[in-house]
């Protein structure tokens, strides 16, 4: 029959793209994972791209992209075919965060991401008044908006490091689990 050879092979990548409002942290964040180290970044216009490996044969293709108000129209053209969703916060920045939560209600409406994992990254940890995971996860109504999919808040901080194992620990299962989930259904079409 054939149907030996349909066992689903090791999921080798994905894509993951970063996304939240500019000065958020997401370069810094980006770079602090792939370096260790902490670089000025400026704005992003437009997007950079880092590989990181994750664990054993398992490679995060990060793409970061610009989170200035002409840049989020084109947020979307990064949904498609991604393993999840990194989205990125302020937590100290009290004043913008009615609009990060907007921007992000936005994206999770995208119908090519429907079912997509998603990690806020509760940055900024380090600040004085900075709002812990629970107060994110609350303000950002991830119970109902992400009822749908597998999500996480996790708080941290670019400068410290603190926190960022653990994030890209929790990407990683994340993408991990739909990247196979996704070729498992894949499989099944064509069977």
């Amino acid at each position: 029959m054939g149907h030996q050879n349909t066992k689903p092979t090791r999921v080798k990548q994905a894509n993951i793209v970063m996304l939240g409002l500019d000065s958020a942290g997401k370069s810094m964040l980006l770079y602090k994972l792939r370096y260790k180290d902490v670089f000025l970044t400026i704005p992003t216009i437009g997007f950079n791209v880092d590989m990181i490996e994750t664990g054993r044969d398992f490679t995060l293709t990060f793409w970061d992209v610009g989170g200035q108000e002409k840049m989020r129209q084109f947020w979307s053209n990064f949904l498609e075919g991604t393993g999840g969703l990194l989205y990125v916060v302020d937590s100290s920045d009290k004043q913008r965060l009615e609009e990060s939560r907007r921007e992000f209600e936005l994206i999770l409406k995208n119908e090519s991401i429907k079912d997509m994992p998603v990690v806020v990254l509760a940055n900024k940890q380090d600040l004085p008044g900075a709002l812990n995971a629970e107060e994110i996860t609350r303000r950002f109504k991830m119970k109902k908006n992400c009822s749908d999919r597998a999500w996480y808040v996790q708080p941290c901080c670019a400068i410290t490091g603190e926190g960022l194992a653990e994030a890209l620990q929790r990407v990683t299962t994340f993408a991990k689990q739909y990247t196979r989930s996704k070729e498992s259904f894949t499989i099944l079409k064509e069977i």
